[in-house]
């Protein structure tokens, strides 16, 4: 229960998050990938979810956030045949969001971090919990929501003015 806690608060966290994925990411490691927003990943990466080569399945939302990720076809086959996709692959697959050379992974990944973390704290809340709320038409009026209140926000005035401005804005998280 403690590695489900800590994936779904990963998942459901208020910041963006990235994972930097340099090396075998499987079963687990592959999940808690899954679980950040964003992957970024090395070239010589492989990712799988071989838990059924030990008769078992995926434990930590490999059945539910590779589907989200890849589609439901190359889910299945993942999760079924439990081979190996190599960066390349999962990139073309979206598994990862971009792909990097070995030794330029940890600045690619940090750049990624700072730019996320750049934007209005309020806002990258608001979108990531509308994301993936229910069904489209659920998820339409949930953003609907969310747009409101982050419209009518500081975060939201000071954005718009400072683009107007022609300047940095200055996040203040409400």
């Amino acid at each position: 229960d403690d590695g489900h806690a800590l994936l779904k608060e990963l998942g459901e966290s208020s910041v963006s998050t990235v994972a930097a994925v340099n090396a075998i990411a499987y079963g687990g490691g592959c999940e808690l990938s899954m679980a950040c927003d964003f992957r970024v990943a090395a070239e010589s990466a492989v990712f799988g979810q071989p838990e059924i080569n030990l008769g078992i399945i995926p434990g930590f939302g490999g059945t539910q956030r590779l589907p989200r990720l890849v589609g439901q076809s190359k889910a299945l086959e993942m999760n079924l045949t439990g081979d190996a996709v190599l960066a390349p692959e999962a990139r073309e697959y979206g598994l990862a969001d971009d792909l990097v050379p070995d030794e330029q992974l940890f600045d690619v990944a940090i750049s990624w971090a700072k730019k996320l973390g750049a934007q209005a704290p309020l806002a990258v809340e608001e979108i990531k919990r509308r994301s993936n709320k229910g069904d489209l038409d659920d998820g339409i009026a949930a953003e609907k929501e969310g747009f409101a209140k982050v419209f009518q926000s500081e975060d939201g005035k000071e954005g718009i003015s400072a683009f107007l401005q022609k300047r940095a804005p200055e996040w203040k998280g409400k």
